[in-house]
Order: structure tokens, then sequence, then C-alpha cells
């Protein structure tokens, strides 16, 4: 990767959210297919920084990963990880940072042109972009794991893209990486929900917040299959709430769907057939909608013919 201090951001939290904007703009994951290749060439571009074009590769691997091809998408990961372990620009920059050596003239570090604050903010924004490369390959190793049903693979994975995140400052890796240890560490789940929940009740950033949505779906299915289906309409309808405010529209489709499904458990069948209803009224082809709608209101079947007929 090239190492140089002119492709660094200056404000990695503006920073952050130019680069979330632009794989949200990429991504289309009902056509994993045309996203990888969306990927690939945003990792090729070369009027990306080297981080970019790093961050663009994991999602490049996720593409395929989503498509099952895990060993070419785990190749893109060790390459990343490799390029970050000769990555020594942190270390060099912060060795070489004036006023900390021997020669320095006196009132070094004093002047305004002086480039000593600047190689301190270069060498931590490094190191921050490097934790946060960090989170997105474990992330990424975590959820081909978990799709392959090795969740003692996957949770270690999503701690340390916990771990990471924080170290790289990326409250928004760090929430993608509760989120998937609330859907996949077994008897842990509202731990880690709970833990997303108080980072979530400190920010204010609608991206950020979107990540409501699914933690608190996941949590809504954790309860829906332990048998306590209240809980689960209590988190499925916080779900549509959030959905609402910040989520896309599949997001609040989705949630109302699982509201409706929770509302068929506990018996409630008239309820969950108007909202599965008025589902299908937007998306008439969406086949677990019509699922809901056959459960709750099976169509009359024929009369066996008799000697009558």
């Amino acid at each position: 990767m090239d190492d140089s201090t002119d492709a660094l951001h200056a404000d990695p939290s503006h920073h952050r959210v130019q680069e979330q904007q632009a794989i949200d703009r990429i991504w289309d994951f009902g056509d994993p297919a045309a996203s990888e290749e969306r990927f690939r060439a945003a990792a090729a571009d070369e009027t990306l920084t080297p981080h970019g074009r790093a961050v663009m590769a994991t999602q490049l691997a996720r593409a395929m990963g989503i498509q099952r091809r895990e060993e070419e998408a785990l190749a893109v990961l060790a390459e990343l990880e490799s390029e970050l372990e000769a990555e020594a620009l942190p270390d060099a920059v912060s060795e070489a940072a004036p006023g900390e050596g021997e020669g320095e003239g006196a009132g070094a570090g004093d002047g305004p042109d002086d480039g000593g604050a600047d190689a301190s903010s270069v060498a931590r924004t490094s190191a921050e972009e490097a934790a946060e490369l960090r989170a997105r390959i474990a992330l990424e190793r975590g959820r081909m794991a978990a799709a392959g049903e090795r969740l003692d693979e996957a949770v270690p994975e999503f701690t340390r893209a916990v771990r990471e995140g924080a170290l790289g400052g990326s409250t928004f890796l760090v929430l993608d990486a509760l989120h998937m240890l609330a859907l996949n560490d077994v008897g842990h789940e509202e731990e880690w929900a709970a833990e997303g929940f108080d980072i979530l009740e400190g920010v204010r950033d609608p991206r950020l917040k979107r990540w409501g949505v699914a933690l608190h779906n996941n949590l809504g299915w954790t309860k829906h299959d332990g048998g306590d289906a209240q809980a689960a309409l209590y988190h499925f309808q916080k779900a549509v709430d959030a959905a609402d405010r910040y989520g896309t529209a599949g997001q609040q489709h989705v949630a109302r769907w699982s509201v409706g499904r929770a509302l068929r458990t506990l018996g409630r069948t008239e309820e969950a057939l108007e909202i599965q209803r008025e589902l299908a009224l937007a998306r008439p082809d969406d086949p677990y909608v019509r699922a809901e709608i056959e459960a709750l209101a099976p169509p009359p079947t024929e009369a066996e013919p008799t000697i009558e007929a």
C-alpha cells in the first residue's frame, strides 16, 4: 500500500461519513454479483486514497462471501492483512516527530509552519485507519464463518471487530460488530444488544441510529424463537419506530412483517392479517407476505365430490 502522507485524511470523522455513504451507494444486497463488480472497480480506483481502496476491497470480499465464494473472499482479506502488517507508517512518523530527537533547535514546534503537530496527527490518523481496516477484515471473516454456521470462529472475529472498531474510533463498525454478536453469540444475545442500545443513546447521526433497526429486530427474533412472543413484539415495534425514522424502505417493510408475525404467534390474527395485507399492497410478490396471509386466512378448499354431485 502507498504510505505517502499526502493521501491521509486530516478529519477522520468527516472521512468516515463520506466513506460509508460511498459504500451505501455501491451496495445492492439483492444483487451481490453486480455489487462485486462495482466494488472491484472501486478497489482499483486511483482517485481514492490507499485506505479508501482497501475499504472497498473489504466490501468486494463481502460480496464474494454472499455468493458463497469464501475461498476467494478470504484471499482478498488475507492480502489486505498482509499489507497492513507491512505498513510501518504510524511508527515511522511517530519516531520522526520534530522536537523529540537530538539536534532540534530551541523553540522547535512553536512556529505556525512547524510540522510537529501535523506529524503527530498523521500518525494518529494512520493508526486509526489501520484499526478501522482491521475491524472491517474481522467483520467479513466473521460474517462468512457465521454463514457457514461456524460460530466458534465467527464470535471471536466479531469480538475482535468491536475492539478494533473502538481503537479506530469508528462507532459505525462497533455497532455493526455488536449487532452480529447479538445475532450469533448464543446465550449472550441480549448482553451484546444492550451494549449496542447504550451506544445508540449517545449518538445523533441518523446513519448510526439506523443500527437500532437491526439490533431490535435481531433481539426480537431471539425472544420469539425462545418462546417469548410478547417480548419479541416489543422489540419488533421498536424496530418499526427506528426504521420509520432512520431506516430504508426495505427495513420498514421487514420490521412491519415481523410485527405481524409476532401478532400471529400471540393469537392476534386479525391485527396480523391487516398488517400483512397492507404489506401485500406495496409488495404483492413478496413470498413471505403471501405465506403469512395464507397462514392467517387460508383459501377455502373445494369440497370433496359426493355421489349427489
